[in-house]
């Protein structure tokens, strides 16, 4: 029997309405309109997906060690106020201790450069999952969900051409109905494209958003190899094109080296868009309980759902997690 793996779970957290946050953001725009911009603010606004995804982890996936919360200087609300022993698994770590040597480059509010420094907790076991506060866990897992009995990630990815040679977008290009993005922030797909092609390859492992599964050695090794890219990761205050996806990362190193299997089902339902009608919401929240094989769910900018949405889908999570 191989021996149990020691798995932490590590969440980066930020509470875009708090008034001493948004005036340290304000310092470093440019553009100072963007903070009242939606595509900007639902970056870092929150509606409380935090505990769900405490949570979550708490009830379906008790084997996880210790909760890891990624901020700068803030603590959630619910962890303030609650005597709950449950939560003795939840440690907050401030930006400052992961960038330690590297203070030049705080405060950050980009995820990429984040992501970059978590390997730098204190204590973090080799083997960790990485969430973000809107990825959720729905069903009970087990370490075998995320590593396999060597302790290699679980990739669950799809390998697939980059986004620019796929039939239907280039078709749209050439009939005028879309352009190609080659400057400026790209979105989740094209950082994708961007870092595969950076190294070397002519196609790309497609990952979501689901929690993602990592060791700690591989990640180190990576970025003491490359410290361009590691210097390019941490040294934007936001989002920049140069950035890479530590996910993306992950699932090239570990598959590169013939490490892991790519488990081509995501096992994800996503709520991806505020504008889709109640009752789509509702039936795809009805067919994820009953579906066995979704074990995650990724609800994207909430804070964008009308209120009666946001009721209804908190009150979902409620029925799976109190």
């Amino acid at each position: 029997m191989s021996p149990k793996l020691n798995i932490d779970a590590v969440i980066l957290w930020v509470d875009g309405d708090d008034v001493a946050h948004k005036e340290k953001l304000a310092k470093y725009l440019d553009n100072g309109n963007l903070l009242i911009k939606k595509g900007f603010k639902t970056r870092y606004s929150q509606k409380n997906e935090i505990r769900y995804c405490v949570d979550a982890i708490l009830k379906f996936a008790p084997y996880i060690d210790n909760i890891y919360i990624v901020t700068d200087n803030q603590i959630p609300t619910f962890l303030k106020s609650s005597t709950d022993a449950n939560y003795d698994k939840v440690k907050v770590i401030d930006h400052s201790i992961i960038f330690k040597g590297f203070e030049e480059y705080l405060p950050v509010f980009n995820s990429n450069a984040i992501e970059t420094m978590v390997t730098r907790i204190p204590n973090l076991a080799e083997h960790y999952i990485c969430f973000n506060d809107d990825m959720i866990l729905i069903k009970p897992t087990h370490p075998a969900d995320f590593f396999d009995e060597k302790g290699v990630p679980i990739i669950r990815g799809i390998k697939m051409k980059f986004e620019e040679d796929k039939f239907f977008k280039k078709l749209a290009v050439k009939l005028g109905l879309k352009k190609i993005k080659t400057s400026g922030y790209l979105g989740y797909k094209r950082k994708q494209d961007f870092f595969f092609k950076l190294m070397g390859k002519s196609e790309k492992i497609c990952i979501n958003h689901t929690p993602f599964p990592f060791r700690k050695k591989t990640m180190e090794n990576f970025f003491k190899r490359n410290n361009e890219i590691f210097l390019n990761n941490i040294k934007f205050k936001f989002r920049n094109e140069n950035n890479v996806l530590t996910q993306s990362i992950c699932a090239f190193e570990e598959f590169d080296s013939h490490a892991a299997l790519l488990k081509n089902d995501y096992q994800l339902v996503q709520l991806d868009s505020p504008k889709k009608n109640i009752f789509l919401i509702k039936m795809k929240l009805f067919f994820a309980k009953k579906n066995q094989k979704k074990i995650f769910i990724n609800i994207q900018s909430l804070d964008l759902y009308s209120t009666s949405k946001i009721n209804y889908i908190k009150k979902w999570l409620d029925k799976l997690y109190i």
